[in-house]
């Protein structure tokens, strides 16, 4: 694919990650103030977990996490899939259909069709910005009109490949 995003995603470069996720966190919370919504602190723990890599997490194990953190709550996974469908609706993390899991966005409040590199190795997730315009073109030209489109590619990041030999 020639797509070249305007911002790369950093998940397969070296990068400073606390800074990546207080700016995410950031403009989450700024998103959800200018639309009047309410980031609560559940919410925002949910977000915070997958914020914390680059690799996708089941919402059984977001649910250890927040448990793990708050061993007094005993939360319930109702609690964990609202808030993971509050933080989908609101494009602040996608869900990565090919393992059932959940990985934050690194393009908050854009609304683009997800396109995901996914390293079968490590398991890191680079996302990518835009869609590709030859398959909605093709889709528009067989009449078919997309509601939701995800592009996930599996393959072998250039980190694990150096690592390999």
């Amino acid at each position: 694919m020639s797509h070249k995003s305007k911002s790369p995603d950093i998940a397969f470069r070296k990068h400073d990650h606390g800074r990546c996720q207080r700016q995410l966190l950031s403009e989450a919370r700024q998103l959800c103030e200018s639309r009047k919504l309410r980031l609560t602190s559940r919410r925002r723990q949910v977000l915070e977990i997958l914020l914390a890599s680059h690799q996708p997490m089941g919402a059984y194990d977001i649910l250890a996490e927040l448990n793990r953190i708050n061993p007094a709550a005993r939360i319930a996974p109702p609690i964990v899939y609202r808030a993971l469908d509050f933080l989908m609706s609101e494009g602040l993390i996608h869900r990565i259909e090919s393992r059932n899991a959940f990985i934050s966005c690194v393009h908050p409040g854009h609304q683009c069709a997800a396109q995901f590199l996914i390293c079968r190795d490590c398991e890191q997730v680079a996302e990518l910005e835009g869609s590709d315009p030859a398959l909605l073109v093709e889709a528009d030209n067989l009449g078919f009109a997309v509601d939701h489109s995800i592009v996930e590619i599996t393959g072998i990041c250039a980190q694990c490949q150096k690592h390999a030999g």
